[in-house]
């Protein structure tokens, strides 16, 4: 499993435990295709935030490690 595959699963049942409170006071089945709505935008932006080409856009506070080193070798 891919670092970003990982973090992107990761990022995925964060934000599914964040909503249980929600859904904790009336559980509906129709609430459910909003929570998996959520769920997947979550795990899409984080994938988004992911790719290289975002991570150089970041301001340097803001970017990865990876990114960072990428960065150094780069320069000249």
């Amino acid at each position: 499993m891919t670092d970003a595959t990982r973090r992107t699963l990761r990022t995925a049942v964060q934000t599914l435990v964040a909503l249980v409170p929600l859904l904790a006071g009336e559980p509906a089945a129709r609430d459910a295709p909003a929570v998996a709505g959520v769920v997947a935008v979550a795990a899409a932006l984080t994938r988004l935030m992911s790719l290289p080409e975002v991570e150089r856009l970041l301001p340097s506070w803001l970017r990865g490690e990876e990114c960072e080193k990428a960065s150094e070798k780069e320069s000249p």
